[in-house]
């Protein structure tokens, strides 16, 4: 069978490790030429960008460039290479950029990894080879200037999380209060109009009443003082809510005077245009259209009648006091239980806001509860106890797409177990490679997980572990297998969830599952796992 197919035990082992500086090479232009600490020879140069080449790659008409360059010029096909134009050199069949022409040019990269360089910033002193700057300082150097994406001002770069956190004018808070969210620049007058910011009492001292129940405080605070309710006729009178009663009760002699003012002011307005008359005991205005005929005035003059007295006149108005008065202790009592009923009204809708919350909390907590146990239903369901585990990857395209994108660069399967109170297990998948398989290769790796009876298994695991990618023809499946090197954090007892991933980072090429392959029908694909149980 083709070497490629199956390995030899251990030969493709290898660490799924994190993948950050091979993504970060191919998402980057050009190394500042500022970086190199000697003058940059024009072989280091990318044709594109002009600076020096990172992770170069050369097309087949010998010019360099970066990686991330050429995929951006070639990304809608092959196009003619503008340095050839430019030398004069220009060829019909090699100037042609094609990305399945080129190739990763190591001995330039190997060249310029070994180059003096020297950090560009201002104030950083740090020196080293090229490789050591873009794998160690590029990016980290704490004396970097950055853009904050938030307000546009230049900072260190060691400085961003405390401009972040506390210098920043675009920062989001939220209030304290109320929980609305605001710029930090709005904070004054976000205060001036929350409804939850507390304020206090200057009468009666107490703190912390939120600004939509302070007016409600203010009318019933027996400290607070208000004007008395007679003022539109004259009183000056400012006493606390707590005594308005006992003011009225002991002013009724100066209210009814400054009554009295007040209905003579009016009187004496009107004496040009009528005049007064008794209509049952309340002294009355009486307009000129109303009054009796000149015989009439005459006979009442000669028979000596006259308007009533003043006497007649305080009666009639002590009268309409009283009335008054009545009217106001009415309305008072009538404001002070709506006042009451609203409390509890405000009372009774808190607390069912409050019930409301916990329901809402109660509801979030089944919800959860739920999704574990359809995620638990799940795994029972594909769960297999004799260390064998068929894996059915559906939607393959899409999900590699997603792989691309860098959305969702790899899948795990469900777990399963070597026996029912053995080892717990499960497989990663990334679907466009990782680390040396990068782009190029489907990388599997083989997964120990933390189970329930770890305690009562042998430590390290040491079963020989075969990974398969099924032909669905049945006829040539692609093979890998390797035994576990229990010196491997890998293989020791998990005291995580799951131990580091461990396998074959170049399983098998992407080239096999294109065009009409047997590995791939349907969108879909099945991988196969078999634990060796020897020895258990």
């Amino acid at each position: 069978m083709d070497s490629t197919m199956i390995s030899t035990a251990g030969k493709w082992k290898g660490m799924a490790r994190p993948s950050l500086s091979s993504s970060l090479d191919s998402m980057l232009p050009g190394i500042s030429r500022q970086v190199l600490s000697v003058s940059m020879e024009p072989k280091y140069q990318c044709q594109q960008c002009k600076e020096v080449l990172r992770k170069p790659f050369q097309a087949q008409c010998g010019h360099r460039f970066c990686v991330f360059c050429f995929k951006e010029l070639t990304s809608s096909g092959p196009i003619p290479c503008e340095a050839c134009r430019a030398e004069g050199i220009f060829e019909e069949q090699l100037s042609m950029l094609n990305i399945t022409e080129a190739f990763p040019d190591n001995a330039a990269r190997r060249e310029i990894d070994s180059l003096p360089a020297k950090c560009p910033n201002e104030g950083c002193s740090w020196t080293g080879t090229l490789k050591d700057y873009e794998g160690q300082h590029e990016g980290r150097c704490e004396f970097e200037r950055v853009t904050c994406e938030a307000c546009q001002v230049l900072i260190l770069l060691s400085d961003r999380d405390r401009h972040n956190e506390r210098e920043c004018e675009a920062r989001t808070l939220n209030c304290k209060y109320c929980k609305v969210s605001f710029n930090f620049k709005d904070i004054k007058a976000h205060d001036e109009i929350c409804q939850k910011f507390p304020m206090q009492c200057k009468d009666c001292g107490k703190k912390k009443i939120p600004r939509e129940k302070f007016q409600e405080h203010s009318k019933s605070c027996a400290k607070s003082k208000s004007a008395c309710q007679f003022r539109e006729i004259g009183c000056r009178a400012v006493v606390d809510n707590g005594k308005q009663h006992e003011h009225e009760q002991a002013s009724i002699t100066e209210h009814l005077r400054l009554m009295l003012a007040v209905l003579s002011a009016v009187r004496l307005r009107a004496d040009g245009a009528g005049e007064w008359q008794e209509d049952s005991g309340l002294g009355l205005y009486r307009g000129p259209e109303d009054a009796p005929p000149p015989a009439a005035r005459a006979a009442a003059a000669n028979h000596g009648e006259r308007g009533p007295s003043v006497q007649q006149k305080m009666t009639a108005l002590e009268n309409i006091a009283c009335v008054l008065n009545r009217e106001v202790e009415r309305t008072a009592l009538t404001l002070e239980a709506l006042t009451r009923q609203h409390r509890l009204d405000q009372e009774k809708i808190e607390s069912l806001s409050t019930k409301v919350r916990q329901l809402e909390r109660t509801l979030t907590m089944r919800d959860l509860k739920l999704a574990e146990s359809e995620q638990s239903l799940r795994e029972l369901q594909f769960c297999t106890y004799d260390g064998m585990f068929i894996w059915k990857i559906s939607d393959f395209s899409h999900r590699r797409q997603d792989a691309l994108a860098g959305r969702s660069p790899a899948l795990f399967s469900p777990a399963f177990y070597s026996s029912k109170y053995g080892y717990k297990m499960c497989l990663r998948l990334y679907m466009n490679g990782d680390g040396t398989g990068r782009n190029t290769h489907l990388s599997l790796f083989f997964v120990v997980m933390r189970g329930k009876y770890d305690a009562l298994l042998k430590w390290p695991f040491g079963q020989k572990v075969t990974l398969m990618l099924l032909d669905q023809n049945n006829r040539e499946h692609i093979i890998d297998a390797f035994r576990p090197d229990t010196s491997s954090t890998s293989f020791q007892r998990p005291i995580s969830e799951m131990n580091i991933a461990s396998g074959c980072p170049l399983f098998c090429p992407l080239a096999k599952l294109a065009g009409k392959s047997s590995y791939l029908r349907d969108d879909t694909i099945f991988i196969k796992a078999i634990v060796d149980l020897t020895g258990l």
